[in-house]
């Protein structure tokens, strides 16, 4: 399935809150991501998985049980083939594309500084490159708003993401002790300076 990234709209909350939930300990809730995409200063971004969920029409399911019977006839009313064609021709028998999304992350923009937040992928969509294009989205487009230099503050034993922020250029400047908790560990502040 393809992964887009753009900008977070509202109703992307519910599923932003969740990921929030399985990678921090301290996750956002819904209200703090609706008070923060109001936010003038701010661009928050998502990685959306995009596919079609079709489900089968009742004659596709008639032939596959068919199919699976052998042969065998299957005996429909009159009144259930009514039913069902109606349902066809409104379109009741078929789902929307169903869009899922597996990353996010944030910036607010203060002059020419910019505090990345919020970086998170769905734990089963790691390592497929998704927190990068993110970040490749939100720095260039921060760029674009005049934007200079980029914090943000990472778990020191988190050497995954530590390599991903060094690879754009990000270095450690400061340390937070005991920062985290669930377990206790410090925090990492990183910049990436023009």
């Amino acid at each position: 399935m393809s992964v887009i990234v753009r900008r977070m709209r509202e109703e992307d909350i519910p599923q932003a809150v969740e990921i929030e939930k399985a990678a921090f300990t301290r996750p956002w809730s819904k209200s703090i991501f609706k008070a923060t995409l109001l936010l003038p200063y701010a661009a928050y971004y998502v990685a959306v998985e995009q596919g079609t969920v079709e489900r089968k029409t009742a004659e596709q399911r008639a032939m596959e049980e068919e199919t699976e019977e052998q042969g065998a006839l299957k005996e429909e009313t009159a009144e259930q083939r009514t039913l069902e064609q109606g349902a066809l021709e409104q379109g009741e028998n078929q789902e929307p594309d169903q869009d899922r999304i597996v990353g996010i992350c944030g910036v607010k923009k203060i002059f020419e500084e910019g505090e990345i937040s919020n970086v998170a992928v769905h734990p089963d969509c790691r390592g497929r490159g998704i927190s990068r294009r993110m970040l490749e989205m939100l720095i260039r487009e921060a760029r674009e708003d005049g934007v200079e230099s980029f914090t943000l503050e990472v778990r020191a034993g988190n050497r995954t993401a530590i390599r991903l922020y060094e690879s754009f250029g990000f270095r450690t400047e400061g340390v937070r002790p005991r920062f985290y908790d669930h377990p206790v560990e410090d925090g990492l502040i990183m910049w990436l300076r023009k």
